[in-house]
């Protein structure tokens, strides 16, 4: 089933320009615009209109675009649904992870991979949940691994895996009253409260832990001071070492125990999900069911 013309359609409409299209298919311009002109020549309608800087979709563009990307899922799903009855074992597959996370897990999860799928191509992804939610929407990544709040769930599927606790992150010696410290728990309870003079180091504003974070502090009745905002938790961990500010980390990151952090769990106990997600309406093959599980298995054992 011959796709190319539809996808380098699809390609101009999401890059929103036919130069940078070109490029990412890795074909001339002058190639790209032939194969466009001879489809609007077909249908009788321009697709784009053309400007120097973007180009845009005409009404007629919408209609077909929408539709394309409808052909490819419904080709993308006839192959998946051929290659799991014939039990080929060959396929491809494009995983989406978070930095951070998906480092951790991918070298526990591709050897065991390819050890039920040897002839199976694995494309890893390391992209922002943003990001991830977007590739999937549109086809362009057939799972991703991300972690949210339910309110930031889109329209395409979601499989929870479990709810992963944020606790309160302090330099190590930070002096707290000794009522918090008379415990055998290894992470005690203290409340967020405590803590509203103090400066707090933060994921940036497009970050989706930054609106979890956000309602906890709101739910702690306080706005925090903002210190600094990054889009990575290494970052925020050596300024807590550093004696800097405090932050909110997700568990993920407390179990590692580095060094010059102590961490407490807040007396509310917040929680986001750790997902992996699909388009929706799309068949997931035996294969990326397979792959689910061994991460699965990872969180299990390692979170």
């Amino acid at each position: 089933m011959d796709t190319k013309q539809i996808e380098y359609i699809i390609k101009i409409a999401d890059e929103g320009s036919i130069t940078r299209a070109a490029e990412k298919l890795f074909i001339t311009q002058s190639a790209l615009s032939q194969q466009l002109q001879k489809l609007e020549k077909e249908l009788g309608a321009p697709l784009f209109v053309r400007n120097k800087s973007d180009w845009t979709l005409t009404p007629e563009g919408n209609v077909y675009v929408e539709n394309a990307r409808e052909m490819l899922r419904i080709k993308q799903k006839t192959y998946t649904l051929i290659a799991d009855m014939a039990d080929t074992h060959r396929g491809f597959l494009s995983v989406g992870m978070t930095p951070g996370r998906g480092s951790d897990m991918f070298p526990y999860v591709y050897p065991k991979f390819h050890d039920l799928y040897p002839d199976f191509t694995i494309e890893p992804r390391e992209l922002s949940v943003r990001k991830q939610q977007e590739a999937i929407h549109k086809g362009e990544l057939d799972i991703g691994f991300v972690t949210i709040s339910e309110q930031q769930k889109t329209n395409d599927e979601y499989i929870d895996m479990f709810d992963e606790e944020i606790f309160l992150a302090l330099p190590e010696q930070y002096p707290l009253p000794d009522e918090y410290l008379q415990t055998d728990a290894q992470y005690p309870e203290v409340p967020l409260s405590l803590f509203r003079y103090e400066p707090f180091v933060m994921m940036y504003k497009e970050s989706t832990i930054r609106k979890t974070v956000d309602q906890i502090f709101h739910d702690a009745g306080f706005s925090p001071t903002v210190l600094f905002e990054t889009s990575n938790n290494a970052t925020i961990l050596s300024m807590v070492s550093a004696k800097m500010a405090c932050a909110l980390i997700p568990y993920h990151y407390v179990k590692k125990q580095p060094e010059g952090v102590r961490f407490y769990s807040l007396t509310t106990h917040p929680t986001w999900k750790v997902c992996v997600s699909y388009q929706k309406n799309t068949y997931l093959s035996k294969a990326a069911k397979d792959f689910i599980q061994l991460v699965d298995d990872y969180w299990e054992h390692g979170k």
